[in-house]
C-alpha cells in the first residue's frame, strides 16, 4: 500500500487529542529517561508528536514517514529534529537511537513479524534501548461492534495480548502494557531481550475472551448496522439534515458500510488540510465547522465519543443547537 505526502492523518487540531498527546509525551519522556538522548520515530506522520516528545524530554529526534510533509504553521523545527520521507525498511537498520517510537503504524503493516524483527535487528546488542508502540485496541472494536473502525488501510489488528506476544516472540521483554484514550489505544513499553520472553502482565491473558468476542461479532455488528441505517434514514425521511463530525477513516467506513448517500449531508472536520476534500467512495464533502452556519444541521453524529464535549462546545460557540449523538 502506498502512502504519499498527500496523505493526511493528523489529529493534532483537536484540543482533546493534544491534551492526551502532551500527557503521553511527558510519560514516555519520564519512563524512558530521554533527556540528552536520541529518539527515532517510525511512522512519524507530520512529526507533531515527535516534536512534542523531544521538547518535553530535551532529546534529539529523527522521524521516518513516507507521508511527512513540511507544512508552515504546524511542524516548524523545534530543536534538533530531522525527517526522512520514506518507508522504514532494511536500508535503515544502521540507525541508532536510545528510544524507538512507533505510534499508529503497526496496524498498517502486513508482515508484522518481519517489521518487529527488523527493529530488533537494528537495535542489535544494545540492551538499554526502549521501544514504545501505540496501536488501536481491536478488543474494544469487537466489544463495541465498532464496524467503523475496520477498514482496508489496517492490515493487522491487535488486542493487548496479541500485541505483547508479537514482541515477546521477536526478542523483546514487554515491561508495561496499558490502555489509554478512553481505552481505545494500546501503549506498550519494551526492551530488547536475549530471546523470547514469557507473558507476565495482566492484560496479556485475553486469548479466550478474544475468541468469544470474535464468535459473536457478526451477529452483533449486523444489529448495530441496522440501528444506524434506520436512525439516519428516518431522520432524512423526516427532513432533518444529518452531518458526521469527523471526516477521516471512521467516517469513510461508516458511510460506505451503511451505503449512505444523500441521507448524510456532509462530514465536518476541524483539520484544515481535509476541508474542501471529499470522502472516498461516497463523495461527501468535508467541510469546516463554520460552514454549518450557512446550512445548520439537525443531527450531528460524532465519529468518536471522546470528542463529544469538544464538539458540543464548538457547536455552542457557533450558536447552533442540533441533536448530538456519538457512535
Amino acid at each position: 500500500m502506498g502512502y504519499s505526502t498527500n496523505f493526511e492523518e493528523s489529529q493534532h487540531f483537536s484540543s482533546t487529542f493534544n491534551n492526551f498527546a502532551k500527557g503521553l509525551a511527558h510519560e514516555i519522556a519520564q519512563k524512558c529517561a530521554i533527556v540528552g538522548k536520541h529518539v527515532l520515530e517510525i511512522g512519524c506522520g507530520k512529526g507533531e508528536f515527535l516534536r512534542e516528545l523531544c521538547m518535553a524530554g530535551g532529546a534529539t529526534g529523527l522521524g521516518i514517514d513516507p507521508g511527512y510533509r513540511a507544512d508552515k504553521g504546524r511542524n516548524e523545527d523545534y530543536g534538533d529534529i530531522q525527517m526522512i520521507v520514506d518507508f522504514f525498511g532494511p536500508d535503515y537498520q544502521h540507525l541508532q537511537a536510545d528510544t524507538v517510537l512507533c505510534r499508529h503504524t503497526l496496524e498498517h503493516i502486513g508482515s508484522v513479524s518481519t517489521f518487529v524483527r527488523l527493529i530488533r535487528k537494528m537495535i542489535g546488542e544494545r540492551t538499554e534501548d526502549w521501544v514504545v508502540f501505540e496501536t488501536p485496541d481491536a478488543k474494544r472494536v469487537l466489544v463495541e461492534s465498532a464496524f467503523w473502525d475496520i477498514y482496508y488501510e489496517h492490515c493487522s489488528y491487535f488486542s493487548p495480548g496479541t500485541h505483547a506476544r508479537l514482541f515477546r516472540q521477536e526478542g523483546f521483554d514487554v515491561t508495561d502494557l496499558e490502555l489509554v484514550y478512553d481505552d481505545q489505544y494500546i501503549v506498550q513499553y519494551a526492551r530488547p531481550s536475549a530471546g523470547p520472553t514469557a507473558p507476565r502482565l495482566p492484560l496479556e491473558h485475553d486469548l479466550e475472551e478474544m475468541r468469544r468476542l470474535a464468535e459473536t461479532f457478526p451477529a452483533r455488528v449486523r444489529a448495530v448496522q441496522d440501528f444506524w441505517q434506520e436512525r439516519i434514514r428516518a431522520a432524512y425521511a423526516a427532513g432533518r439534515r444529518v452531518v458526521l463530525w469527523g471526516g477521516g477513516s471512521k467516517a469513510v467506513s461508516f458511510l460506505t458500510t451503511l451505503q449512505l448517500g444523500d441521507e448524510v449531508w456532509a462530514a465536518v472536520d476541524i483539520n484544515p488540510y481535509k476541508q474542501g476534500k471529499f470522502t472516498p467512495g461516497t463523495g461527501h464533502p468535508v467541510i469546516a465547522p463554520g460552514d454549518l452556519l450557512d446550512t445548520p444541521p439537525d443531527l450531528v453524529i460524532v465519529m468518536n465519543p471522546i470528542y463529544l464535549n469538544e464538539v458540543a462546545q464548538s457547536l455552542n460557540a457557533l450558536g447552533l443547537r442540533p441533536e448530538i449523538i456519538a457512535v
